[in-house]
């Protein structure tokens, strides 16, 4: 049985009508650009979100460039962001003329390592970017106690993290701004590209209102240089019409992963990831030796509300490849996210030395990382194939 890694269509095509009367809503009236169902979609964002301030922009990188343009980032400022991540989170400072400074990551939920990136600050960091990567928050209440202590701004990437929880605060509410992408493979998927920028602050969100439509108040007088960074009107009238549904998408991968920690979790030389260890890979890496574990299935921490946008075990002693290729040779989609970290990028080559040291846990987790099916409209037989075809190669 084939199972794809994402199926938009098994989301989308039942959503037909809603969607298409949203689109003949818009023809009509032919307001393309901001209008109503921007104005819509931002109320409705600001409600689920619990934030005061919510503005639809048009990706989740374009979010993350305003968010930097907005608190003021000058060329040669250093940003604190992990090396293990998308390429947008680091591509978006160097946009800006700032310097990316890549921090490792805990090896338990993929986030940021505070320590390592508290010994990474200089006199030049001004901002530090943590990213809730594959729907589980970092320890955000580290980030913050860090950058009070050395008066860095937060800019949370939450691209992949919108309904996600902190200790019962949502991601991307807690820092300076929060950034979300509506990239069709994201929980909440347009049908096309957009993204939202969020915060508390209301001075920082009137000055990115002005900077998302090329720094003009009123129009045609520029005090600032800005950029075009609106969301269409048709992608915000799509995903409104989808935000109706996203907790139920969020309960069915949550099932999903529930399904896959049960049953992956029941086969020889598959564990469970140990937050006890979450600080210490050497530790880690000991333990696991010692129990011949051949995958390593993730975790939700208890403090964190998990919406599972990737579902990422790691597989060790060199066979992640393999059980990818195996899968693949199964029709059992599956991706690598992500197989380069950031510091190893070439775009990055010429940053400062000191930007680009120590992310060893970065580099060995994109050696063993592979995520598998986990979206909402997965069926039970569908679950199993995934679950017996891994059984099939660990034997």
């Amino acid at each position: 049985m084939a199972v794809p890694l994402l199926d938009v269509n098994a989301q989308n095509h039942p959503l037909e009508a809603e969607l298409t009367a949203a689109f003949q809503r818009v023809l009509k009236h032919g307001m393309f650009i901001l209008g109503k169902e921007v104005d819509t979609l931002e109320a409705e964002m600001r409600e689920f979100l619990g934030v005061k301030h919510a503005l639809g922009v048009s990706s989740g990188t374009d979010a993350l460039v305003l968010a930097l343009m907005a608190l003021d980032l000058q060329p040669g400022d250093e940003v604190l962001c992990p090396a293990f991540t998308f390429f947008a989170t680091a591509g978006s400072v160097s946009r800006v003329g700032a310097v990316p400074v890549f921090v490792d990551v805990c090896p338990i939920c993929f986030n940021i390592d505070i320590n390592d990136a508290k010994a990474k600050i200089t006199s030049r960091t001004k901002a530090i970017m943590p990213v809730h990567l594959f729907g589980q928050s970092a320890d955000m209440d580290a980030v913050q106690a860090l950058a009070t202590e050395h008066g860095l701004r937060v800019i949370e990437d939450a691209a992949q993290s919108l309904g996600a929880a902190y200790k019962g605060k949502q991601t991307g509410t807690i820092g300076d701004f929060g950034c979300y992408s509506f990239f069709p493979s994201k929980n909440l998927g347009g049908l096309g590209d957009a993204g939202l920028l969020v915060t508390n602050d209301e001075k920082l969100a009137e000055y990115a209102k002005i900077l998302r439509v090329h720094g003009s108040a009123p129009k045609y007088y520029h005090h600032y240089i800005g950029g075009n960074f609106r969301i269409d009107a048709l992608q915000a009238a799509f995903l409104s019409v989808k935000l109706k549904h996203y907790n139920g998408y969020t309960a069915y991968r949550q099932a999903n992963a529930s399904f896959y920690q049960e049953h992956l979790g029941a086969l020889p030389g598959v564990v469970q990831a140990d937050p006890a260890h979450c600080k210490c890979m050497t530790a880690q890496s000991a333990a696991l030796a010692e129990s011949k574990a051949k995958v390593v299935l993730p975790i939700s921490y208890e403090h964190n509300t998990h919406i599972w946008n990737q579902y990422t075990i790691r597989v060790l002693n060199g066979q992640r490849d393999a059980l990818r290729d195996f899968l693949w040779s199964k029709k059992i989609g599956c991706e690598v996210y992500y197989p380069v970290t950031l510091d190893q990028q070439k775009c990055f080559a010429n940053v400062p030395p000191h930007a680009l040291q120590g992310c060893e846990v970065s580099h060995q987790l994109a050696a063993e990382v592979l995520s598998i099916p986990i979206y909402p409209e997965l069926n039970e037989a569908q679950k199993q194939e995934v679950v017996d075809t891994i059984a099939e190669f660990l034997a």
